[in-house]
C-alpha cells in the first residue's frame, strides 16, 4: 500500500505547495483524505487516475481541505466516470457540499449524473466501514467556523494511517495515533503557539504517548518552511511517496 501527497501546504500556499489532499492506494484501496482547492490539477500533474478513486474523507469545510470537490465533481460528470464515489466527512457535508458547488458551478449540483454519489456523515468515535477500509474519526480542535472538524484512524490492508488534519493540540490525537504505521501530523509553525493549529514543540512532548512507527509533518507554515534543513523529523512535500 501507499500513501501519495498530492498537497500539503497550508492556506496560503506557503512554498508554493498545492492545498492538503493525500492519496492512499493499494490492492483493495483507492481514497483520497482531504481535497483541497488546489487538488485537481495537483492530482492530474502527479498521474493520478481521479476516476478511479473510490472514497474522499474531508476533516473539515475550510477552501484549503474542501474546495476542491467541486472541480473534481465536474471532472467526473465531464470524463464519463461510471464508478460509484463515496464522499464522507463531518456532520452537514451534504449541505455544505452542495453550497460550495452551486457556488463555483450553478446548477452543477442538480444536474443528473452518470455515477452513483453517496455523501456519508460521519461522527467523533463511531467507526465506519467502506469496503475494506475501517476509519475511526476524532473529534480535533480548530476554531468556530468550518467544523466541526475530525482527524482520522485508517484501517486498510493490514496497516494504520493517522491524519490529525488541522487542530491545536487535543486529548483526542493520542488515541487517533498511538502505534500507527504512520501518522501525519499537522506542525503549522516550530514553537510559537498559534491558536487552532499545532506547534512541532507540543507535538513533540507528547510523542512519547503517540507512539507512531513513522511521523510525517505536513501542512507547514512558512517558519517550518525556512527550517527544512535541520527539522528532527521528516517534513512532506508535494508528491512525496511513502510504502506502507
Amino acid at each position: 500500500m501507499q500513501l501519495r501527497f498530492i498537497g500539503c501546504g497550508d492556506a496560503f500556499g506557503s512554498g508554493g505547495r498545492a492545498n492538503s489532499c493525500f492519496h492512499l492506494s493499494g490492492a483493495h484501496t483507492n481514497l483520497l483524505i482531504d481535497c483541497g482547492a488546489t487538488s485537481l490539477p495537483a492530482l492530474k500533474r502527479l498521474g493520478i487516475a481521479c476516476n478511479d478513486v473510490a472514497l474522499i474523507l474531508i476533516t473539515h469545510f475550510h477552501g484549503d481541505h474542501f474546495a476542491g470537490l467541486p472541480f473534481l465533481l465536474l471532472d467526473a460528470q465531464f470524463s464519463k466516470r461510471t464508478r460509484p464515489l463515496v464522499i464522507a466527512g463531518p456532520a452537514g457535508i451534504a449541505t455544505r457540499l452542495t453550497q460550495v458547488t452551486e457556488a463555483l458551478f450553478e446548477h452543477s449540483s442538480t444536474t443528473p449524473r452518470r455515477f452513483e454519489l453517496s455523501v456519508v456523515e460521519l461522527a467523533p468515535e463511531q467507526p465506519a466501514r467502506f469496503g475494506e477500509v475501517c476509519v475511526m474519526p476524532f473529534a480535533v480542535v480548530h476554531g468556530n467556523s468550518g467544523g466541526p472538524f475530525l482527524g482520522y484512524r485508517i484501517e486498510a490492508e493490514g496497516r494504520v494511517i493517522a491524519y490529525t488534519a488541522d487542530t491545536e493540540w487535543t486529548e483526542s490525537l493520542i488515541p487517533l495515533g498511538r502505534d500507527a504505521d504512520l501518522l501525519i501530523a499537522e506542525a503549522y509553525t516550530f514553537d510559537r503557539p498559534v491558536k487552532n493549529h499545532l506547534s512541532l514543540e507540543t507535538l513533540a512532548t507528547h510523542l512519547d504517548e503517540i507512539r507512531p512507527k513513522r511521523l510525517v509533518l505536513t501542512h507547514l507554515g512558512e517558519d517550518m518552511l525556512s527550517r527544512l534543513a535541520t527539522l528532527p523529523h521528516a517534513a512532506a512535500h508535494d508528491g512525496m511517496t511513502i510504502d506502507l
